[in-house]
């Protein structure tokens, strides 16, 4: 199935690993152009060449931390002269830290909001003047299952994240009459670095081994595993593709069944 990606110019930020440099490796496949951001230049750098070498594809790393309105700025400004334009726009960003509510300093609120919300907000600001100016705009905003099933221990997580899914859904509203589409992709447990290190917090703290929080975890999805970085890739792909024309305003869990609402 030919998704209508050949040529469209992409920025999928905190894309240095995990998610993010899954689904900027499947833009490449689908023949898009590709900006990659992450903090790090050294491991950036190598992520923009694995995925080159693997796919043939055209990427540029743009490094930027996504806590600075600055660098944010500065990030969609390097992305949009080396790719000619934007088409579409996936937002990410390193998961806050785990943590009960009374374990949590304030301190650390503040930060997890501008990480996981005004980078979204800051990300999505500065990329719209260049996203009315495509034919086939999307935005894309990556959030997690926490968002409809809260987990234990991560309060900032679950708690932070609905204001990602507010913005999304309000702006589904707000672009639509522009032709630009706004969705959200909500992975479940799948084996990425983030992943392990939740795993071993968790099994740090219930005194058992990886391995075992590992079994657990996944004996508690429905489809008795976690996902890979691939499946979570294939959809987000899709879903800011010209195939998925019609799909606007939705929330679209990649869980493996873990999210038991019905609504």
């Amino acid at each position: 199935m030919d998704l209508g990606l050949q040529g469209a110019r992409v920025l999928v930020v905190a894309s240095s690993r995990g998610l993010g440099a899954a689904a900027a490796r499947q833009f490449c496949l689908e023949g898009a152009h590709v900006a990659i951001n992450g903090r790090h230049a050294a491991r950036l750098e190598a992520t923009a060449a694995t995925i080159t070498a693997e796919t043939g594809g055209e990427v540029v790393a743009v490094t930027g931390d996504l806590t600075s309105a600055d660098s944010v700025e500065s990030v969609v400004s390097r992305a949009v002269d080396h790719l000619g334009g934007l088409d579409i726009l996936v937002t990410n960003a390193g998961g806050p830290p785990p943590g009960n509510f009374v374990s949590l300093p304030l301190d650390a609120w503040e930060q997890a909001f501008q990480l996981s919300v005004m980078s979204a907000v800051r990300l999505i600001h500065a990329a719209l003047p260049h996203l009315r100016k495509s034919d086939r705009a999307a935005i894309l905003t990556i959030t997690s299952l926490t968002v409809k099933q809260p987990l234990d221990n991560m309060t900032l997580s679950n708690s932070l994240r609905l204001s990602v899914i507010g913005l999304t859904k309000s702006l589904a509203g707000e672009l639509g009459p522009d032709g630009i589409r706004v969705n959200s992709i909500l992975p479940g447990w799948t084996h990425t670095e983030r992943v392990d290190e939740l795993m071993h917090d968790r099994a740090a703290r219930q005194n058992v081994s990886l391995d075992a929080e590992i079994t657990r975890t996944a004996a508690g999805i429905p489809l008795g595993r976690m996902a890979t970085p691939q499946e979570f890739a294939n959809v987000a792909v899709f879903l800011c593709s010209p195939a998925a024309g019609y799909v606007h305003g939705a929330m679209v869990p990649v869980d493996g069944g873990s999210i038991r609402a019905t609504l």
